[in-house]
């Protein structure tokens, strides 16, 4: 292509609204313009390393013999109504309604209209197993779009679903994804992490996630410090901490009731009372099925509703409206306390470090009211029918898991694959008749990749203060022809006969062919990224020289024109390796 003939409308000035680098720099480079909060149109470079992106996930795909098919984007909402994740994804779906009055949805993933394809078309185990994908668009209507592709309301996704009769053919998918996935991140160029996930709305059995480790990363990457161990904040287990009772339970004095008017955070609450976060029991009133679930954990942790939900056997789980809470606690929001409250509540549910507290200070089920010298298991009791003492909070600095320290960076999730089991195919009817003729529904593993995170993460990693460095697989173009002297015939030519050579030997370039000082092209060139430059000028020219630069590093080298095609295909070879 010729840079005079596209649209790359590259501008100087750091956008704004642009939080992160990678978002910065898509605007910068001309690659992306915003069109409404969180979606954007992909101009010419943006969309031609999006295709490159496209072609490595569909090439490493189709090598594991999944194969591509494309479903509607608008989807019936009775779908969604009959697995129930209408209630799970609420408020994030985009919702329509047709001129008849039938509710549809802008899909978020496929999962439902999958489901319902195989139902219909698979009957028997010798159909069985089979993988299928798409690479479409999805949309999520965030209530805070942010760092551009990172999380927008509409982005392309590659999603597949494969369908199986036994639990072995199921992992050994499974595991084929996960190589695939791994051919996939390596050849875009990005450093990645796989850590243990939580399977969230998905359902299902297990699931690992590939994280990019970057500081602009919204995931929490929680692993241990001899690399034996890591999963994201949503999944990480901690040990459980020892109790350390002081001067023992018979020093403690009994429960003190103390009027603390208006005050019911727990940061207030400290404030009021001189204490620490650490020293405070914090209840949490959750409502799941119709019953009232109370979830203890210590003052500074926070609740870890994935781990939540586990405890309490699955299904939704939200946190109490003012009515619900009132009814078990007999006050007002802010003042709920464990004593007293197993008997008001279907399950309390208390976090390990919450239960060997030695001492703690809590709400006293009245407004306006805690108490001090609350002992666990002497106040309130730490075994009961209802009662679980499980992991149900974040891991957090200072914790362990087996017994090894645990740490914490910052990373996005550009894919994740999981077993799902029977969540869909059961209630979407997705069954086949086994080797006896035997009803069955069918085990299911899903398996996404967020193309737009990518193209993100790259930039995220490669990148400097004069713009992006682009991984040579997924740049938009592997080499740019820089004419300095588009004015002078001999410079403009030797121009073009180098770049007709690189056409002819199947190498991506860009020929900047535009009448602009020698200065504003190198600019460009720097920011847009492109892996190798080739310089053409008038005295290199003269000298039967061009220059040729990697926009890795400072410094050109001079290669005889003649010798330009090896020396670039070389370069292109090393940097693919």
């Amino acid at each position: 292509m010729r840079y005079s003939r596209i649209l790359v409308p590259t501008i100087k000035e750091v956008p704004a609204d642009a939080e992160i680098i990678s978002h910065q720099l898509l605007l910068r480079a001309g690659m992306m313009r915003k069109i409404a909060s969180g979606t954007y149109t992909y101009l010419i470079l943006g969309w031609r390393s999006l295709l490159k992106i496209i072609a490595i996930i569909r090439e490493e795909m189709n090598a594991t013999g999944a194969q591509e098919i494309m479903m509607p984007s608008l989807q019936p909402m009775e779908l969604w109504q009959q697995t129930g994740r209408n209630i799970d994804y609420g408020e994030t779906m985009c919702h329509l309604t047709d001129r008849h009055g039938r509710e549809n949805v802008l899909g978020p993933t496929a999962e439902e209209v999958m489901t319902f394809l195989v139902a219909g078309e698979i009957s028997s185990y010798k159909q069985l197993p089979i993988n299928l994908y798409q690479i479409s668009p999805k949309f999520r209507d965030e209530f805070r779009p942010r760092f551009g592709p990172i999380r927008s309301r509409e982005f392309i996704m590659k999603d597949a679903y494969s369908f199986h009769s036994s639990p072995e053919s199921l992992e050994e998918t499974y595991r084929a994804m996960y190589d695939a996935y791994c051919r996939i991140f390596t050849r875009c160029g990005l450093e990645y992490v796989i850590v243990e996930a939580e399977v969230g709305e998905m359902g299902g059995s297990g699931s690992h996630q590939f994280t990019i480790p970057c500081e602009s990363g919204e995931d929490t990457i929680v692993y241990a410090e001899d690399g034996s161990y890591a999963a994201n904040l949503e999944r990480a287990n901690v040990d459980p901490l020892s109790r350390n009772d002081g001067q023992g339970v018979k020093g403690v004095p009994p429960v003190e009731e103390v009027h603390t008017p208006h005050i019911g955070s727990i940061e207030a609450v400290c404030d009021f009372l001189k204490t620490k976060p650490a020293q405070m029991i914090k209840t949490l009133i959750y409502s799941k099925d119709g019953k009232t679930i109370a979830a203890l954990i210590r003052g500074d942790h926070e609740a870890n509703e994935e781990k939540l939900k586990i405890a309490a056997g699955g299904g939704k789980l939200e946190l109490a409206d003012e009515i619900t809470i009132e009814k078990a606690t007999h006050a007002k929001i802010g003042f709920a306390g464990p004593v007293g409250l197993a008997e008001r509540v279907d399950k309390m549910i208390i976090d390990h470090a919450a239960a060997t507290m030695a001492v703690g200070i809590t709400g006293a089920n009245k407004t306006d009211y805690h108490i001090k010298n609350v002992v666990p298991g002497r106040d309130f009791p730490l075994n009961g029918d209802n009662i679980i003492v499980a992991d149900i909070r974040n891991a957090c600095e200072g914790d362990t898991y087996n017994g090894r320290k645990l740490l914490f960076k910052k990373g996005i999730e550009v894919g994740q694959v999981f077993k799902l089991g029977t969540k869909y195919s059961e209630k979407l009817g997705a069954k086949y008749l086994d080797e006896n003729n035997s009803e069955k529904s069918c085990l299911m593993g899903c398996y996404g990749i967020g193309v737009n995170r990518i193209l993100a993460s790259a930039i995220e990693l490669n990148n400097d203060k004069d713009g992006i460095i682009w991984p040579i697989n997924i740049a938009p173009f592997e080499v740019i022809v820089t004419c300095t002297n588009q004015d002078d015939e001999e410079v403009a030519q030797a121009a073009e006969n180098i770049y007709s050579i690189l056409l002819k030997n199947n190498i991506d370039a860009l020929l900047d062919d535009r009448i602009l000082r020698a200065g504003a092209k190198f600019k460009d060139a720097d920011l847009i990224g492109i892996p190798i430059r080739i310089t053409v000028g008038k005295k290199s020219v003269a000298e039967g020289n061009v220059e040729i630069k990697l926009r890795r590093e400072s410094e050109s080298v001079k290669v005889k024109i003649e010798d330009a095609l090896v020396r670039v295909t070389e370069l292109i070879n090393k940097l693919r390796s």
